[in-house]
């Protein structure tokens, strides 16, 4: 099968880096898995928010705050997640994180009021950030032993998997109840864990790369290690303004179309598909980007990308044309937030992809309430402008900052 023999010669030989092997190739499988059924996960949550708040009751603002508990939960556990990584080790804490994912999963249809929904979502929250910390910890690792950045593609599985998520999502949407959906989902999520567990348990996980350049080690350790700091709360930066945008998408995109243009069920569900299969597509040529124009400019090319088709999303006349700013806000979007965590995890290594994810994830946290109170005073169109606002700040930084891209993304 010629298909297949491609894809096998793509994970195992990359231009100018190290031949994979078959270990190092089981271990980018297992890891990618993980990838895709966190965003398969996510997004059956995401395309089931409208019938959640329906069956709450909750307004606007109610909301926001109910799903401040996802972006809550996320953040409190990053830093716990990166030391368990210290202690036990990146595969251990990915698959332990998954299995909480695909339980918590079946939480959310079982409230009837916002803050019993919050609470809940502290706990989906919990596992989300703690999964996210440790596939990238591992991520990183890898990328060190394969000498190519190919963290876009990580990301692309992920991206793929919210696409397939969403997807079937807006399938089952008339015909299951979010119940039912999401226990469906559970048992998909613990199956695919315990397959891509056992074999990312398996193998032993290279050691992480050397953190800094160089010209960094040649001074002094406390010179050196503030910099690199720095540098972590940098790319932590920019990943919380692609993460704001993100979780924007995530928690407000289908309800502005139906809400606000009068979408249906399926067509609303379709808004998040097409910007997760931007983001796919955006990611799996983000490696073959990167590595031609450099980190920098793939940051200001996404950023400013991303700020026009926020733009055309949030205030569009019709749904379609809504839709299709959110593909090209995905596709500007797309390799922000793994550009930002690849570096400042070679910089600060488990630890720094701990700090950067809890700084990126800030934007989430920020994103829900500010959305829902904005979306009260001035409606929702307008407050998803703030989408494209941030994307151009993650532009600008990229642009002021392209000094300290200089090496592997």
């Amino acid at each position: 099968m010629p298909l297949l023999n491609k894809i096998r010669e793509a994970m195992t030989r990359d231009e100018g880096a190290v031949p994979a092997g078959p270990r190092l190739t089981r271990l980018r499988v297992a890891l990618t898995a993980f990838f895709a059924i966190d965003g398969f996960l996510f997004a059956g949550w995401v395309v089931r928010i409208p019938a959640i708040k329906a069956q709450t009751g909750a307004g606007a603002g109610a909301l926001g705050l109910a799903l401040l508990g996802v972006s809550a939960g996320a953040v409190a556990f990053m830093m716990i997640a990166g030391r368990l990584c210290r202690r036990f080790g990146s595969p251990a804490v990915t698959v332990a994180a998954g299995a909480a994912l695909s339980l918590s999963i079946v939480l959310p249809p079982l409230t009837h009021s916002a803050t019993s929904l919050g609470l809940v979502l502290l706990v989906f929250g919990a596992a989300y950030g703690s999964l996210n910390v440790a596939m990238n910890s591992a991520a990183v690792a890898l990328i060190g032993a394969l000498r190519r950045p190919v963290m876009p593609g990580f990301h692309a599985a992920f991206s793929l998997g919210g696409m397939l998520g969403a997807g079937l999502g807006g399938l089952l949407a008339g015909s299951l109840s979010a119940t039912v959906h999401l226990l469906l989902l559970a048992v998909i999520g613990l199956m695919v864990t315990g397959v891509a567990g056992r074999a990312l348990c398996g193998e032993p996980l290279p050691e992480f790369p050397e953190r800094l350049s160089a010209p960094e080690k040649s001074r002094p350790g406390g010179a050196r290690t503030g910099r690199a700091r720095r540098l972590v709360l940098v790319f932590g930066l920019i990943a919380l303004c692609t993460a704001y945008g993100e979780g924007a998408m995530a928690d407000w995109g289908a309800l502005h179309l139906s809400q606000d243009l009068g979408a249906g069920p399926a067509t609303a569900a379709a808004g998040y598909a097409v910007f997760a299969l931007a983001m796919t597509v955006g990611r799996l040529s983000g490696t073959a980007f990167v590595q031609r124009f450099g980190a920098a400019r793939a940051l200001v090319a996404g950023g400013t990308t991303a700020t026009a088709g926020m733009l055309l999303g949030a205030l569009a006349p019709t749904a379609w044309a809504a839709c299709a700013g959110f593909a090209v806000a995905g596709l500007g979007l797309a390799n922000i937030f793994p550009i930002a965590l690849a570096r400042a995890g070679e910089t600060g290594g488990p630890d720094g992809v701990a700090v950067a994810s809890t700084v990126g994830y800030g934007g989430m946290l920020l994103g829900p309430p500010a959305i829902g109170f904005l979306a009260e005073a001035l409606g929702l169109p307008v407050a998803l402008t703030t989408v494209a606002l941030l994307a151009a700040l993650a532009a600008g930084i990229g642009y002021a900052t392209r000094g300290a891209h200089s090496g592997r993304s």
